[in-house]
């Protein structure tokens, strides 16, 4: 049971991921400000400020400037122009401004576009919840956002310390937004925490794209390449039994979010005798993962080198790396 509970042992030494070797960046006064100044002037005039602040971003971190072009020449299948580089850093500064509007409970706003909600019913129709799997891929708050609107409760499995500040902010938002369930990563209650939850009748997220500490990962072919995936999250599903559903939200441009619910297994079962149990998951995940950002190839945001191994994020990584995360 240990093995499976510890997805990020707090005892280990510290995490190797580039995008968590680093703290966070700015405070709760600088998420406040920018959000009322977001919600003071409106979507349509805010969205302009984010020309020039991409323009200043990308000219003092080239780090994050490199990573997203081998993203794109992978993804595109050539080297990509400068103006689709910008075009990334500009999609990723967008849908962090529309979180503003989706902590103040402004969803009337956007057009949101539901796939999959039938199978995701019957899912919970169950009673049993679900473990929810998403990625750093278009707008995982509106996970939480739109279950907001239907009372289903949603549960973030996290690096707590990671999103601390941000964690704070949100909390103190608005009336209008939900506190944030947060079942923090690495403490021995970690998955008898959520199975409470999911016994409940509630949904348990995870970002499942990210390598966390020294937890056990695996490689699976991504993009054409070998990436590293946590086994973590694959393993926690089949210890907590119970349906996993993959969760992506994908920004297309204006106002339109496209929300994705697709039933990956009503039962993940893994023997940790068979290792390749854990790797044809993770396959499977990352071929729907894959999939996803094809339908939407600027909603990628890992700014780092994604296809390196842990040990080499942490020799290569620069400042400019937190910033991405």
């Amino acid at each position: 049971m240990r093995y499976a509970v510890n997805m990020a042992d707090p005892s280990a030494p510290k995490p190797a991921s580039g995008w968590l070797r680093y703290g966070e960046r700015g405070s709760v006064f600088a998420y406040w400000l920018i959000s009322r100044i977001a919600l003071l002037l409106g979507r349509p005039l805010t969205r302009l400020l984010l020309y020039p602040i991409c323009l200043y971003y990308m000219a003092f971190n080239r780090a994050t400037v490199h990573a997203s072009r081998e993203y794109l020449r992978r993804i595109l299948g050539r080297r990509p122009r400068f103006t689709e580089v910008f075009r990334h850093h500009l999609t990723f500064a967008a849908v962090l401004l529309d979180r503003a509007y989706f902590y103040a409970g402004q969803l009337q706003h956007f057009d949101l576009r539901l796939h999959g909600s039938e199978q995701f019913v019957e899912v919970m129709e169950r009673g049993r919840g679900c473990l929810m799997l998403s990625a750093h891929l278009g707008s995982s708050e509106l996970v939480r956002a739109t279950g907001m609107r239907h009372e289903l409760v949603v549960n973030m499995l996290m690096y707590e310390e990671n999103a601390r500040k941000l964690a704070t902010f949100i909390n103190t938002f608005h009336a209008a937004a939900a506190p944030r369930r947060i079942i923090p990563i690495g403490r021995v209650d970690t998955l008898i925490i959520a199975k409470e939850r999911l016994d409940a009748g509630e949904v348990v997220g995870i970002l499942a794209d990210r390598v966390v500490g020294t937890e056990r990962t695996v490689h699976v072919p991504f993009l054409g390449a070998p990436a590293v995936l946590p086994a973590g999250p694959f393993l926690a599903a089949s210890v907590l039994g119970v349906p996993v559903v993959m969760f992506v939200c994908l920004y297309h441009g204006g106002n339109r979010y496209d929300l994705y619910l697709e039933t990956l297994a009503d039962h993940i079962q893994i023997n940790r005798r068979h290792p390749e149990e854990i790797e044809n998951w993770a396959r499977r995940y990352a071929e729907r993962l894959e999939h996803y950002c094809r339908l939407a190839p600027y909603n990628w945001f890992n700014f780092y080198d994604y296809w390196a191994e842990p040990a080499e994020i942490e020799t290569h990584a620069t400042p400019a790396t937190r910033d991405a995360a």
